[in-house]
């Protein structure tokens, strides 16, 4: 797979050997030569250029591309990138860097962006999740599948505390990923109970979180 990121920064170089240690071959694009330091991802292909230009991106060859990654420090050049990579050169796959929790909105299929990584929203979530006990906490957004990946952590006199996940009346739209327990990782099968304290991750649409914490909480 080939992968162009925009952005040679820390974040771009740091996804730039993950994927490459994953046995994919990655363009590194920025537009500052301050930014481009190959001799710390030696592997990689790298570009000086302006990600928001037509020609500097015809120049990448981002139509050869499978994956474009917008994951600069500027919200504006990712939603541009994006916009581009998706519209200009019909990329299958584009994931943008938001930067500024007030623009999450704007990074959605309108400006090209398939996945959004919000840093900020992500360090919330996990605190939440590490502190939180019988609340849903959404820890990501699918945007094309309209669902989310949340987790929530079963307290103690919850009803179904000890019941086989079978008997479990889910919601609709909802489907139990996986149990963390006691630092081991369950899949899920119908005649496993659940425990306090396990840590249920699913995913489900927007509509059936409220109903699934209800469903989980103690009994008054």
């Amino acid at each position: 797979m080939r992968v162009a990121i925009a952005g040679a920064g820390a974040v771009g170089r740091s996804i730039a050997r993950e994927l490459i240690g994953n046995g994919h071959r990655v363009l590194l694009i920025d537009r500052d030569p301050a930014a481009l330091k190959p001799e710390r991802v030696p592997d990689a292909e790298w570009l000086l250029a302006d990600a928001c230009e037509m020609s500097s991106l015809e120049e990448a060859r981002l139509e050869s591309c499978d994956v474009v990654i917008a994951a600069t420090g500027d919200d504006k050049v990712n939603l541009v990138t994006s916009l581009l990579a998706k519209t200009e050169f019909a990329v299958p796959r584009t994931v943008a860097r938001v930067n500024h929790p007030n623009n999450e909105w704007l990074f959605t299929e309108a400006w090209g962006v398939d996945v959004n990584v919000s840093t900020p929203r992500i360090m919330s979530a996990l605190v939440e999740e590490a502190v939180t006990v019988g609340d849903i906490v959404r820890l990501f957004t699918f945007r094309k599948g309209n669902a989310n990946l949340v987790e929530i952590t079963l307290p103690e006199g919850s009803p179904w505390v000890g019941r086989p996940i079978g008997l479990i009346p889910w919601p609709e739209n909802t489907a139990l990923v996986t149990i963390l327990r006691d630092g081991q990782v369950y899949t899920p099968g119908e005649d496993q109970p659940i425990e306090s304290g396990d840590e249920l991750l699913f995913v489900c649409s927007a509509e059936s979180e409220s109903v699934l914490q209800d469903l989980l909480s103690p009994e008054d």
